[in-house]
């Protein structure tokens, strides 16, 4: 059985004192039995991680990049790489984002080199697919959603030994809108994504995947989401940067 995932995408939000004491209320509101059920993770800001990753030094709780370049170094400005993230005690990494692909122009030929660069660096990508609502609207949802985990998964192995990715089923027209997926629109998707996997991987490892859904996920509709079958987590948002939210979306898994 696949354990639940809840990870907090912080965006650009809270600066390092804030995400101290950010991070010290979510940690305090935490039984130490909730990970037996769920891991967490939360994802802050560049400049918090160090920060943060020290203080987190003697928890449960890991960390996680909101973003990556696919080189290891060079003449990037502005950029941070797998070797830095893991240097400051990243474990896991966000790839292809919404907001990254609508902002900043990312695509899915660069993901798929960022997926490939995280994995060979030993970070654990968490990789992001969605539509937009005009592609729901259109009924072609599914095959956005298949193309993209598809071209971002090219050449990119799994194996039944070690967790290489985690896949994010974030709608593009519920981030940040206050609008969410019903547990049941957001189950189909998730199943979609398992018979992709399926497909491309076999069905032991296709098991194995977690795949989290993510888009104005809150303490109010955690708890049927998580209930669905093939909805193993959520990465949340903007609930993630209050303490009493996002702990109680994490105590929901219980």
């Amino acid at each position: 059985m696949r354990k639940k995932l809840v990870a907090g995408n912080w965006k650009m939000n809270k600066d390092i004192s804030e995400s101290i004491d950010l991070i010290s209320e979510i940690n305090k509101g935490l039984n130490s039995s909730v990970f037996d059920k769920a891991d967490v993770i939360v994802c802050p800001t560049f400049i918090s991680i160090y920060p943060v990753c020290e203080y987190l030094k003697h928890s449960e709780i890991k960390v996680g990049g909101q973003n990556m370049y696919k080189e290891t170094e060079g003449a990037y400005t502005g950029e941070i790489s797998a070797k830095m993230l893991i240097s400051a005690g990243c474990r896991y990494v966000i790839l292809g984002h919404s907001e990254r692909r609508q902002y900043f122009g990312e695509n899915d030929t660069l993901i798929n080199q960022k997926m490939e660069k995280a994995i060979t660096s030993n970070l654990i990508p968490i990789l992001c697919v969605g539509e937009t609502l005009s592609q729901r609207e259109e009924n072609k949802h599914i095959q956005t959603v298949t193309e993209q985990v598809k071209s971002c998964l090219t050449d990119i192995k799994a194996s039944n030994e070690q967790e290489k990715f985690i896949i994010a089923y974030e709608p593009v027209w519920a981030i940040g809108t206050g609008v969410n997926a019903t547990p049941e629109q957001a189950e189909e998707m998730h199943s979609e994504i398992r018979g992709i996997l399926k497909e491309l991987y076999g069905e032991d490892i296709s098991e194995q995947i977690r795949i989290l859904y993510g888009g104005s996920i809150n303490e109010k509709n955690s708890t049927d989401l998580f209930k669905m079958k093939n909805i193993d987590g959520g990465l949340v948002g903007g609930a993630s940067i209050k303490a009493e939210s996002f702990t109680k979306i994490i105590n929901s898994v219980q």
